[in-house]
């Protein structure tokens, strides 16, 4: 399931598969699930056991776009939360069809830009309270859940639009990174993966350091690379790093490296030490060649990228050759970070790149041997990779 809520605030829900949105426990305002129906031009549509429901988060963000198919067209549902009026999280509903339908809701506990009419909903069995609105050809409305008490049934207006809330997250997760790739296995689904991940972990969907201390310090390392105060988690940082350094393989590596990059946000130079010498005791592993799930998927597509001084240090992936590439603030070492660049001159790669922090000297043994640099930004043609020979 996917997370929806606003930073700074407690409410949160899931939204499930098939776009019914599930408050958390605890939730200010919880009137349990809502669901929704769509009554086609054939019959009613049940999107929990459609086959033709098809959801996707919007450029990989907390904005959930879920699509039924009916009769000459989909219906669009999109979620996403705003932080205005105490919090609400918004249901907008799209008809792409040439037909108008209806869409019914499980509950009223919501706020609505038009009245809820009392009219018999027919042909399906729903739960008592459920209510139902038409929706013309071309034609959208919205709803909200709010996460605090409201006092009216009306949904404000300016309400921000998702368009708006999805720009709003990738604000918030480029701050760590940002990666502009071709389409692919490697390319723009894993970049997308990557403010997915972020999204989940700002929204407090983090590891527990006792239960997955490798999760538990990837996802700190990107909540602080995103501006969070590093300072309270400390203590379960340094749990998790006494777990992690007797743990083998790539992943608990990634985790430390994570871990690092905490600390010296911290300014804990004397912890610092203590995992420099805990890393210096250990054998570095080969980062596997498929990503991992979860939030050390970031650690692998960034580390694809660049890992340590090398840029690219696997070489260009088939499916790039020829096609641009543009990388921003990827960590290189801690404190140091590197962006770049790729553009074409045909088979050839020109790279431009500008590195942030203490810079390193830059190589690129896979994709350009001998190629080496120290400068802060610059620019290079690299030779022709073998595939495109």
């Amino acid at each position: 399931m996917i997370t929806t809520g606003v930073l700074g605030q407690p409410w949160r829900a899931s939204v499930a598969p098939w776009g019914a949105i599930e408050p958390w426990p605890g939730a200010t305002v919880a009137a349990g699930r809502l669901d929704w129906f769509v009554a086609a031009d054939d019959r009613w549509h049940i999107p929990a056991d459609e086959a033709t429901v098809r959801q996707v988060r919007v450029e990989g963000t907390a904005v959930v776009e879920t699509r039924v198919r009916v009769p000459r067209g989909d219906v669009v549902q999109t979620v996403y939360s705003v932080a205005d009026h105490g919090g609400m999280t918004v249901v907008e509903v799209f008809n792409e069809s040439t037909l108008p339908v209806a869409v019914a809701f499980s509950h009223r506990d919501v706020l609505t830009e038009r009245p809820i009419v009392d009219v018999p909903i027919e042909g399906i069995d729903l739960p008592a309270g459920a209510f139902a609105l038409p929706l013309g050809h071309q034609a959208s409305f919205r709803i909200a859940i709010p996460h605090q008490p409201a006092a009216a049934a009306a949904l404000p207006s300016g309400v921000p639009t998702a368009k708006q809330v999805a720009r709003g997250w990738l604000a918030i997760t480029d701050r760590a990174s940002r990666m502009v790739l071709p389409d692919g296995a490697l390319g723009a689904s894993a970049a997308e993966q990557v403010t997915a991940e972020r999204c989940e972990v700002a929204l407090g969907n983090i590891a527990n350091a006792a239960d997955d201390p490798v999760a538990y310090a990837v996802g700190l390392g990107e909540l602080v690379r995103m501006g969070e105060a590093p300072d309270p988690w400390l203590p379960e940082l340094v749990d998790a790093v006494e777990a992690l350094g007797s743990a083998p393989g790539w992943e608990a590596d990634a985790a430390l490296m994570a871990a690092d990059r905490v600390l010296a946000a911290a300014d804990e130079g004397r912890a610092r030490r203590d995992l420099a010498r805990i890393v210096a005791g250990r054998r570095a592993s080969a980062r596997p060649t498929t990503p991992p799930a979860g939030v050390l998927a970031i650690a692998w597509l960034e580390q694809r990228l660049a890992h340590g001084e090398a840029l690219l240090p696997d070489g260009f992936p088939d499916d790039w050759l020829g096609r641009p590439i543009e990388v921003y603030g990827v960590p290189t070492r801690t404190g140091s970070s590197v962006s770049y660049a790729v553009r074409w001159h045909g088979a050839r790669p020109a790279v431009l790149w500008e590195q942030s922090g203490p810079p390193v000297e830059l190589v690129a043994p896979a994709a350009a041997p001998g190629w080496r640099t120290l400068e802060q930004k610059g620019e290079a043609l690299w030779p022709e990779p073998a595939r495109a020979q």
